[in-house]
């Protein structure tokens, strides 16, 4: 078993690792820190939570001199995202010398006092969305001529965010021998040709899970029987004691009505969604940490750039129209080889997208709440195969079964179950009989 002591980093490095309790690297860091030491251009494609941050980190900052120029360039489509890798470099450098610096670039931050930090010295890394860092770049303050190693985190949520033709922008004014790193959870077709126009005879990595749900997750389903999802969440989150409860709404509307239904029943609950201020996201995600809320609710920009510690439950209010963004939500809790529960509530009609998220390989418990407490519940197979049944009945039939049960007469059930088995009965004899017609048909024409 490999030990990040195997890799010969500095000593800095190595007391950072001990003191955040790293000890053996993930998949995705073992396949990934060999290759950036070896300067090789790579795509890599790995799920959220799986330790990009770090297979990227490590070894680029084992890299660093302390020259005072920006060797280490990291652009990520989110502010939350960037200052999770702020953190996560922060906690690096810790035992660094002083002139060791990572400075953080993104929007709704005072663009002039990050020139005039600029002027006094540039860092040795850089990290910031891409928007902020081209403003920099492009007016000479932050400067990138001599940048070593450069980093495009979550490049499908860039593209997706429209931020591509920027990052191309800044991928121009690099260094040509620079060596060039691309993380994603999946590479979309449309990211390919930035890829060819940037990146020399990459290698690409792509680190599969044996199984999209954590073993250590309870994967569950609940209908909602057409009732209030927001009453079901209030039931959810008051049954037992959950640690740390992240709740998923596809948009900012959906979480503010969850958020006000919740804090009209007392809870203390906290939302991040991208109508809010950066300094109230900020302030917000310090007070999760903190643990001063238990219960979060939030839009999909939470699940691909916020590391949330401690997640015992994620529920998913609504199904993600984006179904990548199922298996990113449900990967916020079971962290650590710790524990975790993932819920799915999905309303009469939704049938279709929860056959869907099962087609990827994803099975589902199905659960019920019932007397104040969560219970097994019908399988969904067996409830909709019923459904089906009925609807493959004669249309005579169904009028028939509808007429009885109007008129109410005496012995009207057995009369339909009796209705119903002969044409069953009846189905299966014609079936046997076109099975017939074919088989001799395939004779004859041998």
């Amino acid at each position: 078993m490999t030990k990040f002591s195997q890799y010969n980093f500095n000593d800095a490095i190595n007391k950072s690792l001990k003191e955040i309790h790293f000890e053996e690297p993930t998949p995705v860091q073992e396949a990934v820190i060999s290759l950036i030491n070896k300067k090789k251009d790579i795509i890599v494609q790995s799920e959220t939570g799986s330790g990009k941050t770090h297979a990227f980190l490590l070894p680029s900052m084992n890299a660093l001199t302390s020259d005072q120029e920006v060797q280490l360039l990291i652009a990520t489509p989110s502010r939350e995202l960037a200052y999770q890798i702020y953190e996560d470099t922060q906690a690096i450098l810790k035992n660094y010398p002083e002139e060791y610096n990572a400075f953080i670039f993104v929007g709704g931050a005072d663009r002039d006092r990050q020139r005039r930090k600029l002027e006094a010295h540039q860092p040795q890394i850089a990290i910031g969305t891409p928007g902020r860092l081209w403003d920099l770049i492009s007016d000479n303050s932050l400067h990138v001529e001599n940048v070593q190693r450069y980093v495009i985190d979550e490049a499908d949520m860039t593209l997706d965010m429209g931020f591509l033709d920027v990052v191309d922008k800044i991928t121009d004014k690099l260094p040509e021998d620079r060596e060039m790193m691309v993380f994603s959870a999946t590479i979309p077709q449309k990211l390919e040709p930035f890829l060819k126009k940037y990146m020399h005879g990459p290698q690409r990595v792509e680190i599969k899970n044996n199984s999209i749900i954590p073993k250590n997750v309870d994967n569950w389903l609940m209908f909602s029987h057409g009732r209030d999802k927001k009453e079901i969440i209030y039931q959810l989150m008051t049954i037992g004691e959950p640690y740390l409860v992240l709740v998923f709404a596809n948009t900012k509307k959906t979480v503010d009505e969850i958020y006000q239904y919740l804090r009209g029943k007392g809870l203390k609950v906290a939302r991040i969604h991208g109508g809010l201020t950066p300094r109230e996201r900020k302030r917000t995600m310090k007070q999760v940490e903190n643990m001063e809320y238990q219960f979060v609710i939030a839009t999909d920009l939470a699940a691909r750039g916020i590391d949330i510690n401690g997640v015992s439950h994620v529920i998913n209010a609504e199904i993600p129209d984006d179904l990548d963004f199922f298996v990113h939500r449900v990967g916020r809790t079971g962290r650590n080889k710790m524990s975790g529960i993932a819920i799915t509530l999905y309303d009469p009609g939704e049938e279709n997208k929860i056959d869907a998220i099962e087609h990827m390989g994803i099975s589902f418990e199905p659960k019920d709440i019932k007397n104040g407490e969560i219970v097994e519940a019908v399988e969904r197979d067996r409830r909709f195969t019923r459904k089906a049944n009925q609807e493959k009945l004669d249309t005579k039939l169904v009028g028939y079964v509808k007429k009885q049960k109007t008129k109410r007469k005496p012995g009207y059930k057995k009369k339909i179950k009796k209705a119903i088995n002969e044409e069953h009965r009846q189905q299966r004899k014609i079936k046997i009989r076109q099975e017939r017609k074919k088989q001799r048909d395939a004779r004859r024409n041998s």
